[in-house]
């Protein structure tokens, strides 16, 4: 399944949707929220195979949609920090010994297509493409072999960062929390649309100039070991994100004097196969 937000021309709510070879289709009259969808997974599959197979169906395009936020409100948005191996030696970190945890709140969450404001007097406007897993049920103490099992889906994300507020003290959170700073979408595919997440291709283009190109095996820390490692610490609900680092290419790593940051006007896109692309502009305040 590929499953997305969308905004209701009539109510302004978020409707929930599938994204089909031949449209989407609106399940909101079955399934409230995406969490509803996880709990009953097979009935899901089975209601859209039904739905589909019929003579008349509604579908909707998906170029004609407001997309919201795949998640529209999850828990917890985890972050991990220099996951790739290339992006560690780019910034010349020592690639770590445990996974690097930090986070962001639901007000840094935005959609496919919107326009994310870049903050008055701040210019260190950094993009991450990443690929975030959709958790898809509770889990505490979650053993690496079983970790698999609470994971729904897979997909883009942009951990935007603001890097004179992320760095002017030792924690992280002021630079990565600004207003629109975590669009993730346009969809989440689930595991098995996309089969194995650790050979995917990923990359993020700026004004359609490419500036990341990695593939997920470069991750220092998988999925199988995240979700085990961060389920020591708290409990991981069905809905909560969590974004798995980026790869080398950020404007920070850049050797120049002058870092090529996001502009007023810039178009972000991350790409990562069978995941679509994930495009944003932004806009200062």
């Amino acid at each position: 399944m590929k499953l997305l937000t969308f905004v209701d021309e009539t109510s302004g709510n978020y409707h929930l949707g599938v994204l089909t070879k031949k449209g989407v289709l609106d399940i909101s009259e079955d399934f409230e929220t995406l969490q509803d969808v996880m709990a009953n997974k097979d009935k899901a599959e089975a209601l859209i195979e039904f739905y589909l197979e019929a003579e008349y169906i509604e579908l909707k395009s998906i170029d004609e949609l407001e997309l919201g936020p795949v998640v529209p409100n999850p828990e917890k948005i985890i972050c991990v920090g220099v996951n790739y191996k290339r992006h560690a030696e780019e910034m010349k970190i020592d690639i770590p010994d445990m996974p690097i945890i930090f986070s962001k709140f639901n007000n840094t969450l935005t959609a496919h297509n919107s326009t994310i404001k870049i903050p008055q007097d701040k210019y260190m406007i950094d993009y991450e493409g990443e690929l975030a897993i959709i958790i898809g049920k509770e889990g505490r103490n979650i053993d690496r072999e079983n970790a698999m099992d609470y994971i729904f889906g897979y997909a883009n994300a942009n951990d935007v960062s603001e890097r004179s507020s992320q760095f002017a003290t030792s924690q992280w959170l002021t630079g990565k929390t600004y207003d629109g700073f975590c669009p993730v979408g346009p969809y989440i595919a689930t595991l098995g649309e996309i089969g194995e997440p650790h050979k995917l291709r990923i990359k993020t283009y700026v004004n359609d100039e490419l500036r990341q190109d990695s593939n997920t095996n470069d991750m220092v820390f998988k999925s199988r070991g995240l979700v085990s490692h961060i389920s020591k610490y708290m409990t991981l609900k069905p809905g909560d994100i969590i974004l798995t680092g980026t790869p080398e290419g950020v404007a920070s790593g850049y050797k120049t004097a002058d870092k090529p940051w996001i502009k007023d006007g810039d178009t972000v896109t991350v790409e990562i196969e069978s995941l679509g692309r994930l495009t944003n502009r932004f806009e200062k305040e």
